[in-house]
């Protein structure tokens, strides 16, 4: 159901449709029945090596319906301050990232992107609040594009019982 009200609970990432860091649009609908994870991320943050394990994470269960999204932000501390080429390339040559990297966005604030405000607001949503708290929070979104959990930002995805749970199901 589009939104047209922000009040308006939807229940769907399938609503959503973003900027990918190539310029292109993404379309959520484009991976129903998939698990995604979404990550906000940064290039200078002491959480930034989180990127290789989402790499390895992404190359064994990319071919089992997971996929992972990264979305850089420049929300905490100043922290992705470059362009999205610059970003682009950073991850390319230090993580070897292959797993869909979209546009700069704003996760906080008044700014805040309408993907982010129904992945942190349970009105929403329809499950719960869970306010993004630095780079690198990891959101779970089951195959019916339905939010499931978020994952806080200094957890490892390697040492995240409930996210390793989460793919390998």
């Amino acid at each position: 159901m589009p939104l047209s009200n922000q009040h308006q609970a939807s229940h769907s990432i399938y609503d959503y449709s973003v900027t990918a860091i190539d310029g292109k649009i993404f379309d959520f609908k484009s991976l129903k029945g998939k698990k995604i994870i979404i990550v906000n991320t940064a290039s200078e943050c002491g959480n930034t090596p989180q990127y290789a394990e989402l790499e390895k994470i992404y190359e064994q269960y990319k071919t089992k319906n997971l996929v992972i999204i990264g979305f850089p932000s420049n929300d905490f501390g100043k922290q992705e301050p470059g362009t999205n080429d610059e970003i682009h390339t950073f991850c390319s040559l230090n993580y070897k990232v292959t797993f869909p990297m979209m546009s700069k966005t704003v996760v906080k604030g008044n700014d805040m992107a309408p993907l982010f405000k129904w992945l942190t607001q349970k009105k929403l949503n329809g499950i719960q609040d869970a306010p993004i708290t630095w780079n690198f929070q990891k959101f779970l979104i089951n195959e019916k594009g339905e939010w499931v959990a978020s994952i806080a930002p200094q957890i490892k995805p390697l040492e995240s019982q409930e996210l390793l749970t989460f793919i390998s199901k």
